[in-house]
Order: C-alpha cells, then sequence, then structure tokens
C-alpha cells in the first residue's frame, strides 16, 4: 500500500480541536492510535487494558502499534478510530507487547536487614519482592448515495478495513458515516455527535475495522499503522463509548529523547501507599487515585531510558539465529521434522494460522489435537507430509509470524530513547485526546525501585512479628508490623500522588500540586502509633 502525505494538520489546544492548512505553519497534527470498540446492547464488549507503542521516525513521520482487546463473537466486533489521511495497515504481534511489558514493568524491591537479635535467631533477608489490494467485500456507494468517499479498503491478518471520507458539507457528518458503516456491515451503534463531530470537522477521516468471517476473538491481533509528520495522540472520546471504569492505557513512546504528555499532568505517585510486600495488587489503585487527583487526566512515567534493550527482548537473538537456521536448510521429505522445528515459534501470533493453510489434520484428529501437540502425532522428523510445501509454508511463517516481530523490534533500534507512560481512566474522563512530545532536559527513569526495610529485632519476639521500619529512597520513613502493610490504597490519610506537573519541551516543568509535606506529616503521626524494639533489644 502506498503512503499518502497528510494535507491537513490538527493542532490540539486544551479540550478543543483546531483545523489548520498547511503543517509546516502550525503545530505538527497528531498521529492519531487506538479509538474505540463497538457492539450491539445484548453482546456487551469487554475491552480490556489499551496497550500502544508509538515511534516518531527521523522524517518526522509516526508509526503506531496498537493492541486490541476484544471478547465477543467475531459477527459483533467493530473498531473504529479517526485518521489524518491513509495511513499504511498490517498487523503486528501480541507476543511483543508481552514481551516488551514483561522487560519494562515497575519493580518494587525490598533490601531487608535485621538489626538486633529476634527470638529464634535471624532469618535469612531475602528480595521481594503490509495490507493486500484485493476486494473485502466492503462495497463502494453509487452517486446517489450519502456523501461518503472509500479512501482505501482491504484486508489485512484476521481483519477487513476501510477508510472512508465524509463530506464536509454533509448536514450531520456523523449520522452520515455512521449510516454508512452500519449499511456496510460494521457492527458500530448510532454515536452522539460530541463524540465524532470534532474530528469528522477537522476534516479527518474514519477507519474502521471488522473480523473476517470464520475468526473469533482469539484471532485478535495488534495493527501497525504508519502516518505521516506529527505527533503521538490518543483519540479517546471513541473509546469512551464502550470502555470499563478505570481502563488502563499503556504507552511507550519512542523517539531521539524522553517523552512527555504534552497536554496532560504528569504525575509522581506517592510510594508509601504502594504495598512494598506485595505491590502488584495495590500499585494500579495508587495509579488510579493519582490520575484522579490530577482530575483523571495524568500520566505517571514508569520508565525512560535507551531504547535499544527493550527491542532486544521483544525479537531475541537467539529466535532470529533458529529461524535463519530454519531457512538454510532443504525440506524436501523432512517435513516431519520441518513441523517439529516450525512450532518452536508457537507461541508468535499467527503460526497456528500458517500451518492450518498447510497441513491436513490426519484422520481421527481434531484441529485442536493436531496442530495443539505436534509432537504427538509427527512420530518421525524424518517423515514426509504429504502435500505440505516446505517452500510455501516458510514464506508464509516469515511474512504472518516472524516479520511482525522483526518490524517491532526494529522500531526499537531504530530510535535512541524509550519512554513508559501510565494511567487509567473512565468514560467521563475521557475527554481530552493525550499528545506526546518530547523533552531533551528530562532525566532517565528507571523501572526498578527500592527501598530498604530494617527489622528492629528483640530477644522477646520473633522476627516475623517484630516491629520495623522501611526507608524509601526520597527519605521518607514507613513503620509497620509483622507481614502486613501499614496503609490501604483507598486511605484518605494521603494523597497518592506526590506532586502533580505540567511539563513542557524544556526544562524541569512547572510543579502545580506538592504534596510531600502532607504525605511527611501523615507519616510522622503514623510512624509515632508504631511502637519499637522492647528495651530489652
Amino acid at each position: 500500500m502506498t503512503s499518502r502525505s497528510t494535507t491537513r494538520a490538527l493542532s490540539s489546544l486544551g479540550a478543543t480541536l483546531a483545523l489548520a492548512l498547511g503543517a509546516a505553519a502550525f503545530a505538527p497534527s497528531p498521529a492519531a492510535a487506538c479509538g474505540g470498540f463497538f457492539c450491539d446492547n445484548s453482546q456487551p464488549v469487554n475491552q480490556q487494558a489499551e496497550r500502544i507503542i508509538f515511534a516518531r521516525e527521523d522524517d518526522g513521520s509516526v508509526t503506531a502499534v496498537i493492541q486490541i482487546q476484544y471478547q465477543g463473537p467475531s459477527e459483533r466486533f467493530a473498531w473504529m478510530l479517526p485518521v489524518a489521511g491513509s495511513p499504511e495497515i498490517a498487523v503486528s504481534s501480541d507476543a511483543a507487547f508481552q514481551r516488551l511489558q514483561q522487560a519494562s514493568n515497575p519493580v518494587y524491591r525490598l533490601n531487608n536487614r535485621v538489626e538486633g537479635t529476634c527470638a529464634g535467631g535471624a532469618r535469612s533477608a531475602a528480595d521481594f519482592g503490509s495490507a493486500g489490494g484485493a476486494d473485502a467485500g466492503v462495497a463502494v456507494e453509487d452517486a446517489g448515495a450519502p456523501p461518503v468517499s472509500v479512501v482505501d479498503q482491504g484486508f489485512v491478518g484476521p481483519y477487513d478495513y476501510v477508510i472512508i471520507d465524509v463530506d464536509p458539507e454533509a448536514e450531520d457528518q456523523v449520522a452520515v458515516a455512521i449510516t454508512w458503516l452500519q449499511d456496510n456491515g460494521y457492527d458500530v451503534p448510532d454515536m452522539g455527535s460530541d463524540v465524532l463531530r470534532p474530528y469528522l470537522e477537522s476534516g479527518m477521516n474514519l477507519l474502521a475495522f471488522r473480523l473476517t468471517k470464520g475468526n473469533d476473538s482469539g484471532a485478535v491481533r495488534p495493527v501497525r499503522l504508519s502516518f505521516g509528520p506529527g505527533l503521538p495522540s490518543i483519540p479517546l472520546r471513541p473509546t469512551a463509548v464502550a470502555t470499563e471504569p478505570d481502563l488502563g492505557i499503556l504507552v511507550w513512546v519512542l523517539g531521539d529523547s524522553r517523552a512527555i504528555p504534552a497536554n496532560y499532568r504528569s504525575l509522581e505517585l506517592n510510594e508509601a501507599l504502594i504495598d512494598w510486600l506485595a505491590p502488584g495488587p495495590t500499585y494500579d489503585e495508587v495509579v488510579t487515585r493519582a490520575a484522579n487527583e490530577a482530575m483523571g487526566q495524568g500520566f505517571v512515567t514508569e520508565m525512560a531510558g535507551a531504547a535499544a534493550p527493550l527491542g532486544e527482548v521483544i525479537w531475541r537473538e537467539d529466535e532470529a539465529r533458529g529461524w535463519a537456521e530454519l531457512q538454510g536448510e532443504s525440506w524436501d521429505g523432512r517435513e516431519g521434522e520441518l513441523l517439529l522445528q516450525v512450532s518452536r515459534f508457537s507461541q508468535l501470533d499467527g503460526m497456528r494460522e500458517a500451518l492450518e493453510a498447510h497441513v491436513t489434520v490426519p484422520d481421527g484428529l481434531t484441529e485442536d489435537e493436531f496442530f495443539g501437540c505436534l509432537g504427538c502425532y509427527v512420530e518421525r522428523t524424518d517423515a514426509e507430509v504429504p502435500g505440505l510445501d516446505p517452500a510455501a509454508l516458510l514464506a508464509d511463517v516469515q511474512t504472518d509470524v516472524i516479520d511482525p516481530m522483526v518490524e517491532t523490534q526494529a522500531l526499537f533500534e531504530r530510535n535512541a530513547y524509550a519512554t513508559r507512560l501510565y494511567t487509567t481512566m473512565s468514560a467521563h474522563e475521557m475527554t481530552l485526546d493525550p499528545i506526546f512530545d518530547f523533552n531533551p532536559s528530562l532525566p532517565d527513569v528507571s523501572n526498578v525501585h527500592e527501598a530498604d526495610r530494617v527489622i528492629e529485632c528483640s530477644p522477646s519476639i520473633s522476627q516475623f512479628e517484630a516491629p520495623w521500619r522501611v526507608e524509601l529512597a526520597n527519605g521518607d520513613v514507613i513503620r509497620g508490623e509483622g507481614n502486613t502493610w501499614p496503609f490501604a490504597p483507598d486511605t484518605d490519610a494521603m494523597p497518592a500522588a506526590a506532586r502533580i506537573s505540567r511539563v513542557g519541551t524544556s526544562g524541569d516543568g512547572e510543579v502545580l500540586e506538592d504534596h510531600t509535606s502532607a504525605i511527611a506529616e501523615a507519616l510522622s503521626e503514623h510512624n509515632e502509633g508504631v511502637p519499637g524494639p522492647t528495651a530489652d533489644a
């Protein structure tokens, strides 16, 4: 598919969207990603945390890789988002997101040490803690139909897609767009004009996806969109149509320097509210509270640093080497061994579909039985597999399975810096589309957080029951006893955000709310009520 240049630039100012003619004279146009899921009321869609990778290329263009979370019948799937012009469209891989998230997740680690001697002696300290151009079955309206033109259409991976442009002279652009999509088999609801109207009136097109016949929720894959010059942006208002309360939004932004939420607040968490003994269950609650304290529009910077190490975990060196070796072999008469070797990549998106397209399931077995355990049924590695063309199988695996991983890794290799940002939002907070820019003045941010826990022992009490103090990196001290964290994430004792700031493209930013004194006062009051070690220590 050929990339088309964007002739209109969209500048975001506050909560309004303004149309600008000529990108060079105005702020860069936000390159839109994300969007909204729609379904009928009898089959609600479960839309979970959104995960997006944005990469700003050397020429200023933006690539977005967007994970689609969906559970439900394929015939009720529809995903729509506003886009500038006609982006290039391809599929990506869930495995890339899984590996990326695992490598960049926040880690809260306690380093334990013991003061004094507890009853029963000391225990050991431990750390806690590109799209085809074939007709996808979307009909182009004739001259007597509503004023909608098809900019592009086709299929990619498990999706049919269409990009439509609505005549700006239409009496009601939103009604025209929704009616056209419904008439052409996209299961989208009648939406309030306030949701889509700002995008359509600013000259943006609508990109809509649906699952092709025979695909179900298990076939939903991330998509990769390539835009023209601009800044990464998430149009949230369509998402609000079918969102869960406190929807998680996780974004990696790649570029030359650290990314910032240009029109949202930057949040620094109060780490005293995170249960350092078991941080997993409480972290999201603290982020949600902190975001709520910023009127629902703030991001936590969870990590910022070199991009290359993250790319290395997406498509690993041993995998690249193994795949190259497979391609260099001759498999004629050794098709059985080929199947066993290819199955090493079965955890990657698209592998099952590639095998199903090339291998006939033996009589007496179901597809799940056979493809779920090829090694159970391919008895001899030198066996021939009737009808299997090794070269054709390898070519399809390369295109549909390997290339999406390699291309995602390449984004991290082409960009020097990666920033991971996270927030949660509910529908009523999705009134302003986040735009991300860059600030080379800001320092790296580690995703690893460490604190020291000092267990205050005495001979009259066991180490498990002894009081302790946790010393955070910022100097805060939290006292507690036993194996229970003293604060719940929803406590009214202190704020969840230590600081709320507005950060621009240079400098350290402006602190709008500083709650560190209130937090220190609350901790002091709490600590006074926690006994220290007994006198016989």
